[in-house]
């Protein structure tokens, strides 16, 4: 019987394998690249901010993890496809792949513009889709096939005043999800998602005034905010090849129970 850590390491380790996180400068991207490293992963911090994405590079490797960055514009299709093919050039492999990529926009609904609006769903969802339109190919290409994690939100299923674009393009993205998870799934890709619950970052902050702070609190049963840090734990398990072989078209939620109290 191997040890402990060795059983674990052999479910949820990432040793020798590529990940690519788009969108991994932001607030949850970041803390998804450090889990990566942590758990073996060469990681690519890939983005348009190049500066937030060096500096996480130079922090992971002075922590002795192997990490770098890479430009990628996330509603250019010839940019992510651009980046797919040179990781696999320059890794031989890409084995993991997050959609992080996203944003927000707080207007009140009559005032939300058609630019703004289609802004939101050109990176939460066009974003995502070319990011697995990408890799997916690449992914099922390779014997040992891929992983696709996707982010959505507990706002996907549930209305939440003013952030309308935002909770539809999350929704459009859980359904995304099923469908390119049951397009490859004979193909040995997998494809889940996985919807945080709040977790104040710089995107949404202004938003939570003392009454929206108040509402969300009162409709969740662990009575607090999240900490990206509370999400690698369900990232590495559906991330892995050998934990979450059977896995795919999932929807996990991490909300302390917020979306209990409602679905």
């Amino acid at each position: 019987m191997p040890d402990s850590a060795s059983f674990l390491r052999s479910l949820f380790g990432l040793d020798g394998q590529t990940a690519c996180v788009i969108g991994g400068a932001g607030v949850l991207g970041a803390s998804f690249c450090k889990g990566l490293a942590a758990a073996g992963a060469h990681v690519i911090v890939a983005g348009r901010d190049g500066e937030r994405g060096n500096e996480l590079v130079t922090e992971l490797t002075a922590a002795g993890y192997h990490a770098t960055a890479a430009f990628v514009d996330v509603v250019d299709p010839d940019s992510m496809q651009s980046l797919a093919k040179s990781l696999v050039a320059s890794h031989a492999s890409v084995d993991i792949l997050i959609n992080a990529a996203g944003i927000n926009d707080g207007t009140p609904y009559e005032e939300l513009t058609l630019d703004a609006w289609e802004r939101v769903l050109r990176v939460n969802l066009t974003g995502t889709h070319l990011g697995c339109q990408a890799f997916a190919p690449i992914m099922a290409a390779q014997h040992h096939g891929g992983s696709i994690l996707n982010i959505g939100s507990v706002t996907a299923h549930l209305p939440l005043s003013r952030v309308f674009a935002y909770s539809a393009s999350k929704a459009a993205v859980i359904n995304l999800t099923k469908n390119v998870a049951r397009e490859y799934a004979l193909k040995n890709v997998r494809v889940n998602a996985m919807c945080p619950g709040f977790l104040p970052a710089e995107q949404n902050r202004k938003l939570l005034d003392a009454q929206r702070t108040a509402s969300i609190l009162e409709g969740t049963p662990m009575q607090r905010f999240g900490s990206p840090d509370e999400l690698i734990g369900t990232m590495l398990l559906l991330l892995s090849r050998n934990a979450a072989s059977y896995i795919t078209g999932s929807v996990f939620y991490v909300d302390g129970g917020f979306t209990a109290m409602r679905f």
